[in-house]
């Protein structure tokens, strides 16, 4: 008997008939986002820029005479003045050159005076007719060839005894010098290619920084435009980010803009001065500067969390339209300020920016929106719908 077909066709039916008596699964709840509401305040434009230290003054020390170094009278790396000693060459024969010198002077010297006389006495002679005026004359002529050469002989004994006090190789400035290149019994030269040693001031010392010309650029046309403004004491800050990510102690000034730009890397250099006390900033150290350019007076800051890239590198930002509906906007970012990204384009002030709950939210979508850092709204439990 066919009992069994009939009663599995009879119990399917039944399930079908209860199946479509049960209500559909309610619809889940829109997805909860948090908020912030765009405003302006005032902003300090910062930038951060490479850099290299190099010292206030730089100075080699040079010998301006040739011979054989007797003495060297300083300690490597310490603090030496202007005018102060620090080697000593050999000065023998600049001595007796000297000394020639004052015997030429003495000579030319004891000669001006018989020729001075001789002269005189000629003149007189040729106005009584006794000689002839041209012996007048020659005697004339000798006594002003022995001024001459007592001019000339002072001069050479100027010479020598300049040429005798650069055997005394003094500093020129006055700083920290470096390791001595030479030692006693090196023989020295004028016109070498090294130097003795190498004196820098390092009491301040320069920062030279590289800003792109189109970044300046931007900068003057936001100063002309009245956008921002380089008032106020602030305004010539510089800090040093050093190389072990401390920042310097002390703040530096920029002193100026260099007129031309570099026609292989596009940019600028800037130059700041740093008061070095300590002695912790050696030339040559590279460094980061970050200089406060301006303070923007309507500048926008939002939270880097509400700014994204699309396929194609845009920055894009997700808002709240009217019905809490999601909107997508193109913004446009000039730089992060602190942990918030500087917005120059497609926000204005009042426009409400999801920052919380991005993950799935699309464009479009109606979302549940609550300010950031608030608890977002329990969702209706099952069955409390809307009847």
């Amino acid at each position: 008997m066919p009992t069994r077909p009939l009663r599995t066709l009879v119990l399917t039916a039944a399930l079908a008939l209860a199946a479509c008596g049960k209500a559909p699964p309610p619809a889940p709840p829109p997805p909860a986002v948090g908020f912030i509401v765009v405003k302006t305040e005032p902003v300090t434009l910062t930038t951060e820029l490479p850099g290299r230290i190099s010292a206030l003054e730089t100075s080699d020390v040079r010998p301006q005479v040739a011979g054989v170094v007797r003495e060297r009278l300083f300690e490597e790396g310490s603090i030496v003045r202007a005018g102060q000693v620090l080697y000593v060459i050999d000065d023998a024969a600049y001595r007796a050159t000297a000394l020639n010198a004052q015997g030429q002077l003495a000579s030319a010297q004891a000669t001006i005076r018989s020729t001075a006389l001789q002269s005189d006495r000629y003149r007189q002679l040729a106005a009584a007719n006794a000689i002839s005026k041209q012996d007048a004359d020659n005697a004339a002529a000798s006594a002003g060839q022995a001024r001459a050469q007592v001019v000339a002989a002072r001069g050479s004994l100027r010479s020598a005894e300049v040429n005798l006090g650069f055997t005394r190789v003094r500093a020129p400035i006055s700083g920290r010098i470096g390791r001595s290149l030479v030692t006693p019994g090196a023989l020295v030269a004028t016109g070498q290619a090294d130097p003795l040693a190498t004196i820098q001031r390092l009491d301040t010392v320069y920062v030279d920084v590289s800003q792109s010309a189109a970044q300046l650029l931007d900068l003057k046309e936001a100063l002309a435009g009245g956008g921002v403004s380089r008032q106020g004491p602030d305004s010539a800050r510089v800090q040093l980010l050093l190389p072990n990510g401390k920042i310097y102690p002390i703040e530096g000034k920029l002193q100026f803009a260099d007129v031309t730009v570099d026609q292989t890397t596009g940019s600028v250099t800037l130059r700041a001065t740093f008061p070095n006390p300590g002695g912790m900033l050696l030339p040559g150290l590279f460094v980061r500067a970050r200089i406060v350019e301006g303070v923007q007076a309507q500048g926008l800051l939002v939270p880097q969390a509400g700014v994204s890239r699309n396929e194609r590198g845009q920055a894009t930002a997700l808002v709240l339209g009217p019905g809490d509906s999601v909107q997508l906007r193109i913004v446009t970012t000039r730089q992060t300020v602190g942990d918030k990204w500087l917005v120059t384009g497609g926000l204005k002030a009042g426009d409400r920016l999801v920052v919380e709950g991005l993950v799935g939210v699309m464009p479009g979508m109606k979302v549940t929106a609550h300010p950031a850092g608030a608890a977002p709204p329990r969702p209706a439990a099952a069955g409390q719908g809307p009847r």
